[in-house]
């Protein structure tokens, strides 16, 4: 049995399909240490980010944010505590089963792009859908939907060496969108553009959200957070210091 989502978003088992009201990411006393003894690189976080909402995560260097991010990614697991992403205990998951999860729940945009250069813009966007078990007909389709969303149709069979920041951020974004994940993760994605270009991809996030996807995103830069964010997180040493509304520009 399958079911039918938005249009042009690719197909989920039912039994893959989890419900999107209500809490996308839940954190209850979770805490991360590396080495016996020494401090947590995060310490007793409990938070929650609801479905539509997009939350910024902000603090000084090695205040936790990127390990907080890669928690909820599943990209690293807590030392305790719980880590409720789209429904389910992704923390008690196995490698094999978080690794699935994660291809077909979350999207991760990287500061520095992390695309392949060996393959074109088209093919490093339909790459995950096709990990994710889709057919190369369907990914096709969904990864020429998304670069025509992203304004940068015409680069598709162009190698990302070949293109510019802005451009290639925008190949990652729609990557990340391939597999319509529940949640959205970006860290410092505008961290590698210049001022205007950051102001456009930073609107592109936000449109993301109005359209009804969920986004957290890791950003050193105030101005970003306080323009396209509905509540920043800040972390002080690895403890949640506030948690403030604020509402977009």
């Amino acid at each position: 049995m399958r079911e039918h989502r938005m249009p042009g978003e690719v197909i989920r088992l039912a039994e893959d399909v989890i419900r999107l009201d209500g809490d996308v990411i839940r954190l209850d006393g979770v805490t991360k240490t590396y080495q016996a003894g020494a401090l947590p690189a995060v310490a007793e976080v409990s938070m929650s980010v609801t479905a539509r909402e997009v939350v910024a995560i902000m603090g000084p260097s090695g205040s936790g944010k990127s390990t907080l991010l890669n928690l909820i990614a599943g990209l690293d697991r807590p030392t305790t505590g719980m880590v409720t992403v789209a429904g389910r205990r992704i923390d008690r998951l196995s490698e094999s089963a978080l690794a699935r999860f994660r291809a077909r729940h979350v999207g991760i945009i990287f500061q520095f792009f992390n695309l392949l250069d060996d393959l074109t813009v088209e093919d490093n966007v339909l790459l995950p859908a096709q990990l994710a078990g889709a057919s190369r007909r369907q990914a096709r389709a969904r990864a020429v939907e998304l670069l025509a969303r992203m304004g940068i149709e015409r680069y598709r069979n162009e190698y990302p060496a070949r293109m510019s920041g802005g451009q290639r951020q925008r190949v990652a974004i729609a990557r990340a969108l391939v597999n319509s994940p529940d949640l959205l993760l970006a860290d410092e994605p505008t961290g590698a553009l210049d001022t205007a270009t950051g102001r456009e991809i930073g609107k592109l996030l936000r449109q993301l959200n109005r359209d009804g996807q969920t986004l957290v995103l890791v950003t050193h830069d105030q101005a970003l957070a306080q323009q396209y964010a509905a509540r920043t997180v800040q972390l002080v040493d690895g403890q949640l210091v506030s948690s403030g509304a604020q509402v977009p520009a």
